[in-house]
């Protein structure tokens, strides 16, 4: 406002100049009031000389001195408000007896008496109003400029479009403060846009320390991971929590605001350039179709289901044995649901009920079947390796029966990197589901069964970024198992898309292995995190250093390292990213009385029958030398 504009020169000035301007405004105001007493008292304006300019001067000599023991300029802003008013008016008081006992009750010639009393009722009223104003156009505006200038202070990198909407946006900002741009545009050094400066990236160090910098803003989005790579390494050093605005195609309305900014998670930083989806792959099997998603409520199930969502099924099928769960997944879809022909039916179900699932597969004859529901937190299933096969193996086998009875065309498993050679129950279920259908493909099932293999993806329920973000929140140390640790990551929406395509590729019992990229280590992934949270890493070389790393050990069935393929020379499908292999499994007339055995053992819950079993059934389990079930552990302390 133009208002506002004028007043920052004055809340700029220094404390001395601004006293100095209210003595200046109110000597004007004595000389304003004695003028208007005059025209008051004789109906006509006079000039300002001789007894006139001797009564004005007279009043400023007055005036001021009194103003300024009854502290008036002591605090100009502070004293704005009624008790400001109640100490304008005692001086006015005094100086109303002095003015009019001298020009009233003494007299002055060329002074009309009245004068003596008119001029203080006026002076009262334009002090009073000069103070009320004060208030109303600085008061505001002055603890605003506080309020501002105690706000966290960023830079936004990029000058482009986004970054000056993104600037524009954070004007009024709450939360931060702009106060300037990087760009690698060299032209652009120097320069000043909208008010702000642009800097150049590599002064960002000095600028952090000069200007007390906390935050970057990332104001990229179009450029490329590899180019945000880089970005993200030349400020590494400078000790800076970095933001970032989403890609294009999320930024697709075309105006940015502070909501669109997000923290700068793990997944910018891993793993290749997304590759468009097969649009004709995502259809096939979902559009106009009814759909039943298993485990709708986990962190994949309920990806999956958002996609799936966007694809406009018939009907939706949300199978889910936790009622919150299944409450919060069905309601955030209801919420997004544009489409009012499209059916969601939230339904609770364990997968290891046979009646309960085909009962709800008889009813809405659903055409796909994505498989998601299983118990994946490696740990936890190693002290409870019965549970785990139950739900893993056994459910799977149970919700795939229920498929193949009900004539569902598309029935597939979401499987994980755990289940090539694993030392783990939890591997080793997923490998022993996969082989299930397998068998049940290769026996001649009408449905087609298909596998999807994949590694780690960030931000699931086990995961271990959101874990370091919150250790980083808590004020660390950051826990990991061991410094070598290594796992492929993906992004949660990459793969419920990439399970989709793969899905509709499937042909009867194929294994689809989904390129996850480079491995990373997970240290390196906690240092980033620190890095990206504004923090520093410490450690023997920076001992002052914000959160350190704490090695735990590993975890009972954990590995260093996690492999995607049990067998050589996977074949290449019509999809980049999807690879399929070629494992070997046992047929179905074989495999059911090895299941049969295996569930006589749950049912005595013979820990040691069952690992035995696992180890010749699974390919490559090798399971560790303790048993760490708890119930087993318990009995045994017992006897």
């Amino acid at each position: 406002m133009p208002l506002d504009r004028a007043a920052l020169p004055v809340l700029s000035m220094p404390r001395a100049a601004k006293r100095l301007l209210v003595l200046t405004v109110d000597a004007s105001l004595c000389v304003l009031t004695v003028w208007l007493a005059f025209y008051l008292r004789l109906g006509e304006f006079v000039a300002l000389s001789g007894p006139a300019l001797w009564a004005a001067l007279a009043s400023v000599a007055i005036a001021l001195p009194i103003f300024i023991v009854f502290g008036l300029y002591r605090a100009i802003f502070r004293y704005a408000g009624w008790p400001a008013l109640m100490t304008v008016s005692k001086a006015i008081a005094i100086y109303a007896l002095i003015f009019s006992a001298i020009f009233t009750a003494m007299g002055v010639p060329g002074v009309p008496r009245t004068v003596g009393l008119i001029q203080p009722m006026l002076l009262l009223l334009t002090v009073g109003a000069s103070r009320a104003l004060a208030r109303f156009w600085l008061g505001g505006l002055y603890q605003s400029q506080l309020k501002l200038a105690a706000l966290p202070k960023v830079l936004i990198y990029g000058a482009g479009s986004s970054g000056r909407q993104l600037a524009a946006a954070m004007t009024n900002s709450l939360e931060m403060r702009v106060v300037g741009f990087l760009d690698d545009d060299e032209r652009l050094h120097g320069h000043v846009l909208n008010g702000l400066r642009i800097y150049r990236p590599d002064d960002l160090a000095g600028l952090v320390e000069s200007l007390s910098i906390s935050d970057v803003l990332l104001a990229l989005p179009s450029g490329n991971r590899q180019r945000r790579n880089e970005i993200l390494a030349s400020m590494r050093a400078a000790k800076v929590s970095v933001r970032t605005l989403p890609s294009v195609t999320e930024l697709a309305q075309g105006r940015v605001s502070t909501s669109d900014l997000r923290p700068l998670d793990i997944d910018d930083l891993l793993g290749r350039e997304p590759v468009a989806p097969n649009h004709i792959l995502l259809g096939r099997n979902v559009s106009g179709k009814v759909v039943l998603v298993t485990g709708a409520g986990g962190s994949i199930g309920s990806e999956l289901c958002r996609q799936v969502l966007k694809l406009a099924p018939r009907v939706l099928l949300l199978i889910e044995q936790s009622e919150f769960a299944l409450y919060a997944i069905h309601r955030e879809l209801a919420g997004k649901l544009v489409d009012s022909s499209i059916q969601l039916m939230p339904l609770l179900a364990s997968v290891r009920d046979s009646a309960r699932m085909q009962e709800i597969m008889r009813a809405w004859r659903p055409e796909t079947v994505y498989h998601a529901a299983a118990y994946k937190h490696v740990p936890l299933v190693e002290h409870n390796p019965g549970e785990g096969l139950r739900n893993n193996v056994f459910g799977t086998l149970a919700a795939a029966q229920a498929a193949a009875v009900c004539g569902v065309a598309d029935f597939v498993l979401i499987s994980t990197d755990k289940a090539v050679r694993p030392t783990n129950v939890m591997g080793a279920s997923k490998r022993l589901a996969e082989m299930v259908l397998q068998a049940l493909a290769a026996d001649g099932a009408k449905t087609r069964f298909s596998i999807v293999r994949f590694g780690n993806v960030l931000g699931s329920s086990g995961s271990v970024v959101p874990l370091f973000r919150q250790q980083i929140r808590d004020g660390g140390p950051i826990t990991l198992t061991h410094p070598e640790i290594t796992r492929y990551f993906m992004t949660i929406p990459e793969a419920a898309q990439l399970v989709i395509q793969a899905g509709a590729m499937g042909r009867g019992g194929d294994v689809f292995v989904l390129d996850m990229g480079e491995p990373v280590r997970i240290i390196d992934l906690a240092r980033r995190i620190i890095e990206l949270s504004g923090l520093s890493l410490r450690d023997e070389e920076n001992p002052e250093g914000d959160i350190a790393i704490e090695v735990t050990g590993l975890r009972p069935g954990e590995k260093l390292y996690e492999e995607l393929l049990i067998g050589d020379d996977p074949q290449p499908t019509s999809h980049p990213l999807i690879m399929k292999a070629r494992e070997e499994y046992l047929p179905w007339c074989v495999l059911e009385q090895k299941l049969a055995t295996l569930q006589r053992a749950l049912d005595a819950n013979d820990v040691g029958v069952l690992r035995q079993l696992l180890q010749q059934l699974v390919s490559g389990y090798c399971a560790d030398e303790a048993i760490v079930d708890w119930v087993h552990l318990q009995n045994a302390s017992a006897q």
